[in-house]
């Protein structure tokens, strides 16, 4: 018999949850669909976050390969956050979803 943690790597609801799941990722992927956003920009339209929830959340996007970090060098420098083509992929399923929900 496998060991709990294994059969839980293989379960693709337990990568999904573990992919999307959290209070602000969801959120971040909405919001960022359309345009490049800056850190202050998430901290604007998502009420209630925090600078460090939000950096986790982020960071974690970015290795699952859902967004791409981008450093802009134009006068001031900063970064912007942009949905790669597999997070773009991901927005019309959650807008599925929701409607899915709300109906």
């Amino acid at each position: 018999m496998k060991k709990e943690e294994e059969v839980n790597k293989e379960c693709p609801a337990e990568q999904l949850l573990k992919t999307l799941g959290g209070k602000w990722k969801m959120h971040i992927l909405h919001s960022t669909e359309g345009k490049p956003k800056r850190f202050s920009d998430y901290m604007r339209l998502i009420e209630g976050t925090n600078k460090q929830s939000l950096s986790v959340a982020l960071r974690e996007l970015e290795s699952d390969g859902l967004l791409i970090r981008q450093v802009i060098t134009e006068k001031p420098i900063h970064i912007e956050y942009s949905l790669t083509e597999k997070g773009k992929l991901i927005i019309p399923i959650f807008d599925d979803l929701y409607k899915t929900l709300t109906d």
